[in-house]
């Protein structure tokens, strides 16, 4: 059987293609519209997979919260390197926004050795006094976001991060840590269960980045 191959060949015409394609196998009516549908789809897109639309929590005032921040060029922290790589400097650097990746905190290594924690975690707990206005975006590591919620736990909210993107992916904690984050009361976009990744987590802030650097 002959392989039909889209003609779409660079980076731009292959993200409209793609996001075409999206749109066309979850017509309207959808769970979300306008913005919340861009990131929604962006993360559809990051991932491949259409299934996860059933399971993605975005809300608006989050939204609201997270371009704001961006625009305000506050502190972004991510669990990891590969999430902060998704974050590309043409859009940061037009934002005046700072990524920093936990895992390139100055001793974060030796902390986490005498907590007895993953490093992401303990990257969480040596922010714990910067988070207010910050976004936070954590996709590959659940103790990173078990971490959050417990440091966020009894703070007003004024104290807290403008926006929680959490989407770890695994077996251990990932669900149990999203459910959780579900359940609070703090700003968030999440994806429910196994499912998530760097790649989806970094794409809904390249969303929200480009809500914001739209005229």
């Amino acid at each position: 059987m002959p392989v039909v191959l889209d003609p779409a060949a660079t980076p731009e015409a292959i993200e409209a293609r793609s996001f075409a394609i999206i749109d066309a196998e979850l017509p309207e009516p959808r769970p979300f519209a306008g913005p919340l549908w861009e990131v929604a789809r962006r993360c559809i897109h990051a991932l491949g997979d259409t299934d996860i639309l059933r399971d993605l929590r975005l809300d608006g005032a989050a939204l609201e919260r997270g371009v704001a921040a961006l625009h305000a060029g506050r502190a972004l922290f991510t669990d990891t390197r590969m999430a902060a790589a998704g974050l590309p400097a043409r859009r940061m650097d037009r934002l005046g926004v700072a990524v920093t990746p936990l895992m390139e905190l100055s001793g974060v290594a030796a902390q986490a050795r005498a907590w007895g924690v993953t490093r992401a975690a303990a990257g969480i707990r040596m922010i714990a006094d910067r988070l207010a206005g910050a976004i936070v975006v954590i996709g590959n590591a659940p103790t990173a976001l078990l971490a959050l919620l417990e440091a966020l736990q009894g703070r007003p909210p004024e104290t807290g991060p403008a926006l929680i993107v959490g989407m770890p992916v695994g077996f251990v904690n990932a669900a149990q840590s999203k459910e959780l984050l579900a359940q609070s009361a703090w700003p968030h976009f999440t994806l429910l269960g196994r499912k998530g990744g760097s790649a989806a987590a970094a794409a809904c802030v390249n969303a929200l980045a480009e809500l914001a650097l739209r005229p």
